[in-house]
């Protein structure tokens, strides 16, 4: 995947992804227009298929709620990276289809910059600085889920298989 970085600090809460008030949405396409208002408002307007949101720690920190990776599947991110994450939205993330992956060199990564990702191996082309940094690679399995879409999209595959 190749896209354009959507740089975050620390600690970005669910409620910076999308705010509370958007709660009363519940499908992805709905949510993606409010997401990051509160913290880039340009953000909806202005993020394009396969785009990548960077952060530093903690990213998806705060509620449980599964708004947040939705409203970012909507947006048609294609994954996000980040030193940590918050475990609920990890889990989230990967059951809604949203890859994620945890990499130590976020901040060597700056806002605009041109990305290639690759879930298999967690290699990371900065090819705008001419840079590789290593993340940690999705399992196989949970590749799977994201690859598929999600897990009830996995489970229904699974499901058609037998």
């Amino acid at each position: 995947m190749r896209g354009r970085a959507w740089k975050f600090g620390n600690d970005v809460d669910t409620d910076a992804v999308i705010p509370g008030r958007y709660l009363i949405y519940n499908t992805p396409e709905e949510l993606a227009k409010y997401t990051f208002e509160g913290v880039r408002p340009e953000f909806a307007k202005n993020v394009h298929e396969n785009d990548i949101v960077v952060a530093g720690n903690n990213f998806g920190c705060g509620s449980s709620r599964e708004h947040a990776p939705l409203a970012l599947k909507g947006a048609k991110v294609a994954c996000v990276i980040a030193k940590s994450f918050a475990r609920i939205f990890f889990r989230n993330a990967i059951n809604i289809g949203v890859p994620v992956l945890e990499c130590p060199d976020t901040d060597r990564i700056d806002d605009g910059d041109e990305l290639e990702v690759d879930l298999a191996t967690g290699v990371i082309e900065n090819k705008t600085k001419g840079e590789t940094y290593q993340a940690t690679p999705l399992p196989d399995f949970v590749r799977e889920i994201v690859d598929e879409g999600g897990l009830i999209e996995y489970a229904r595959k699974l499901v058609s298989e037998r």
